[in-house]
């Protein structure tokens, strides 16, 4: 299988109303058992991520990223069925689990990078020392880099696309006040290095905490 299938680099649009056509969705949404999600336990390069993710991450952010995959893999299957065969689970569920690396206490202050930019350069350093293929840590380091690029022009990889469609599988990994956690590591960011990649989103902070969608789950 060609690597930019299986590690997600088919280029799609940036802007999702491109994708759905200016629709709510492509195929009515079924409902799903997050039982029925497979989580790619049985690669030891996963399982390893996934042992970094819960020692550096906060609960927050880990729970945030193991719901990421979760919807990220049911927005695959259900909305994008032909993209569903090809793109590696391994490679999709490395992008959840190290996609918000760079916002970590220690990382946030270890650089006056953004931290999604810093994020991507230390997911791309900690896959390959953890001896993953190169294009996979590359797609990975891509799809980190770019996971805050709204933008409405241009096209982005498919791993990328569907960690920024990606949000919450609530009852099984709790949100435990994610909006303020996620809204706090903004702000904390904006404070420390106020040229960050985030200032591109005008308010996103108190877009975070307005989220009233999700607030019920909270």
């Amino acid at each position: 299988m060609s690597d930019i299938v299986a590690n997600g680099w088919t280029a799609v649009p940036l802007d999702p109303s491109k994708l759905f056509g200016g629709k709510p969705y492509r195929t009515v949404p079924a409902p799903l058992d997050p039982c029925d999600v497979v989580w790619p336990s049985d690669d030891p390069l996963v399982a390893e991520m996934q042992a970094y993710a819960k020692k550096h991450l906060s609960q927050e952010m880990y729970n945030h990223s193991m719901r990421v995959y979760y919807f990220a893999t049911t927005i695959l299957q259900q909305q994008f069925p032909e993209y569903a065969t090809g793109l590696s689970p391994s490679t999709l569920a490395l992008a959840c689990l190290l996609h918000d690396l760079g916002a970590t206490e220690a990382n946030m202050r270890a650089t006056r990078m953004s931290f999604d930019l810093y994020g991507g350069v230390r997911a791309l350093s900690v896959l390959e020392s953890a001896g993953a293929a190169p294009d996979q840590a590359a797609a990975v380091c891509e799809c980190v880099l770019r996971h805050q690029d709204l933008g409405a022009e241009g096209a982005i990889t498919l791993l990328g696309q569907l960690v920024q469609l990606a949000t919450a599988v609530v009852r099984l990994f709790p949100r435990r006040g994610w909006l303020g956690c996620f809204a706090r590591v903004v702000e904390t960011e904006t404070a420390l290095k106020p040229w960050c990649h985030t200032t591109a989103i005008p308010g996103f902070a108190d877009t975070i905490r307005a989220n009233e969608l999700m607030r019920p789950y909270e």
